[in-house]
């Protein structure tokens, strides 16, 4: 009789013990995967982060309604950064450290995401930045961990210069911001200038808080320049629009791929008529031919965001737009290891359509698009339109 008392309890003891592992095991399996989000929500790079926290906001929202992610809802942290790479730095410690994301989208900014290369890597946890500095990402040996969603400044630059070239401009002035985003714009202005039988004459720049670029300006008139190219994003691409204007140059003025954004014109108003830009097809969405790749996915993505915030997404907010997306298809295919995660992220993300662009992210290259992301697109009648 002991001995078959023993034996039941053992049995009850085993049963029970299964019963608290199995419910253990349930809850973990549905608790909700955390992906964590740096965007300067605050401060001078708003006019950045604010569509791009709207937007993830609303995926994450449209992703959890759907099922979520293998069954499991999505939870996205997102930390302000306040346009600040220190802060940005603490935000991202803290994702990593406290609430252990699975990966992490932006930052906003080049600056910000340079300062976080550093801080994912010794981590290892994957980081889809929504910046476009080409060192983001390159050189990938020393970016294992860190992929991005805007096109390169680089291929901007090709597309502006594609443009002259076929205009049969050779002389440029070039106006920069000093900023990370503009130092890199100004390098690669420099450097590929050349390749196209183009010559810079002028090469001016400008703080992030000034208020008037008439004297920079001015020097690229006197150089005799036929066109000029201000690279900037923010507040600066409206001043230098409206000084263009006031100083009646008469020579067309292109705008870096931060022109993205109809606040921008609104900001410049009657100013902003004429000026040309290399942007990605978000903003030109309902201009494509329905055969285009992208149509579709655009067209959802801009009229869910106008139906919800009762404004027009920007091409800041596409870039967020498709970090996540790209994060969530990862995680669906690879699960919740960060590792396989980041794996999947650069051998799985081919011929993906996006917001963006078509990505075909790789081994050797972490942002996969190239200068055929962007349409030339001109300032009519305060609206895109298409250039030929």
């Amino acid at each position: 009789m002991r001995v078959r008392r023993f034996v039941l309890d053992g049995l009850v003891l085993l049963v029970a013990t299964s019963l608290i592992v199995a419910v253990s095991c349930s809850k973990q399996t549905q608790e909700p995967i955390k992906i964590g989000a740096v965007f300067s929500v605050t401060g001078p790079a708003s006019f950045l982060g604010e569509p791009e926290k709207n937007t993830v906001l609303m995926l994450r929202d449209q992703i959890n309604k759907a099922g979520g992610i293998n069954g499991r809802t999505v939870e996205i942290i997102i930390e302000d950064s306040k346009s600040d790479e220190t802060q940005a730095v603490v935000a991202a410690k803290k994702l990593i450290e406290k609430e252990k994301v699975v990966a992490i989208i932006g930052p906003s900014t080049t600056g910000e995401s340079m300062a976080l290369v550093p801080i994912v890597t010794a981590a290892k946890v994957p980081m889809i930045s929504c910046a476009a500095g080409a060192a983001i990402t390159q050189p990938v040996a020393d970016r294992f961990w860190v992929f991005k969603t805007a096109q390169y400044d680089t291929s901007a630059v090709e597309r502006i210069f594609d443009y002259m070239k076929k205009k049969g401009i050779t002389s440029v002035g070039i106006v920069s911001v000093s900023t990370s985003f503009g130092d890199a714009g100004r390098k690669a202005l420099l450097e590929i200038a050349p390749n196209y039988g183009i010559k810079i004459v002028a090469d001016e720049k400008y703080g992030p808080k000034d208020t008037d670029m008439t004297a920079q300006l001015v020097k690229i008139k006197e150089a005799k320049a036929q066109a000029i190219i201000n690279w900037s994003v923010g507040p600066g691409q409206a001043i230098i629009t409206k000084n263009w204007a006031a100083l009646k140059m008469n020579i067309p003025l292109y705008q870096s791929h931060g022109w993205g954004s109809k606040k921008n014109i609104e900001l410049a108003g009657p100013d902003a008529e004429g000026v040309i830009a290399p942007l990605g097809r978000l903003v030109i969405w309902d201009k494509l031919a329905d055969t285009h790749p992208q149509k579709v996915a655009l067209k959802k993505y801009a009229s869910d965001y106008r139906a919800l915030y009762k404004t027009e997404p920007s091409t800041f907010g596409g870039h967020a737009h498709d970090a996540l997306l790209i994060a969530v298809e990862a995680i669906k295919k690879a699960g919740t290891d960060r590792g396989k995660i980041r794996d999947y992220i650069e051998t799985g993300i081919t011929k993906w359509v996006g917001a963006s662009g078509v990505y075909n992210i790789s081994k050797t290259d972490h942002t996969g698009m190239t200068k055929d992301a962007f349409d030339m697109v001109v300032v009519r009648a305060k609206d895109w339109a298409l250039l030929d």
